[in-house]
């Protein structure tokens, strides 16, 4: 077997979803998912109009709050790998020139549930690793162009590489989210 850049980043991605977060994300419920350590945490919550936004300030703060279980599935789900694989590959309702961190790539209702959680998360995954592995090498190596924003310049390879590394350190965050909830109860 030719080892290819591809390989190399799809393999990455598949060995973690597969091994390490998604396994360990079964049977979480609705009261891990929204549990909050620490008071003050970011989580998502409904706004005034009853609208479930993901709870964010810009510029972020240089020490983020802690985040809650909900808080990680739907940044990772959607933001980093949904959002990015509907601005890059489709389909997405948003204009042609909304770049990678346009919120209107994935203007659907964010979940407070495990389930939906757990089911946006799988879904965004899924996009993302479908669309990355039916790219070539050539393809890897292509600037990003307007829809990679200030990372124009930066290849499909380097997105790639950085969003295979945000998926691993969120998800690590997630499973001792997860062991600390169970340890609470201990």
């Amino acid at each position: 077997m030719v080892t290819t850049v591809r390989t190399l980043l799809t393999d990455q991605m598949a060995f973690y979803w597969e091994s390490n977060l998604w396994p360990r994300l079964q049977g979480l419920t609705d009261d891990e998912y929204l549990w909050e350590p620490v008071d003050g945490c970011w989580s998502l919550r409904p706004d005034a109009a009853g609208v479930v936004r993901i709870e964010e300030t810009q510029p972020e703060p240089a020490v983020p709050p802690v985040t809650t279980l909900a808080w990680r599935m739907a940044h990772l789900g959607r933001d980093v790998w949904g959002g990015r694989a509907r601005a890059l590959f489709g389909p997405t309702a948003a204009p042609e020139d909304a770049d990678m961190f346009d919120p209107r790539h994935w203007p659907e209702p964010l979940p407070l549930t495990a389930e939906g959680g757990l089911a946006l998360l799988a879904e965004g995954y899924r996009s993302w690793y479908d669309a990355v592995a039916t790219l070539d090498d050539e393809e890897l190596a292509r600037p990003l162009g307007p829809k990679g924003s200030y990372f124009a310049e930066d290849s499909m390879a380097a997105l790639v590489a950085h969003l295979n590394r945000e998926g691993m350190a969120h998800g690590a965050e997630m499973c001792l989210l997860r062991d600390l909830y169970r340890a609470r109860w201990s």
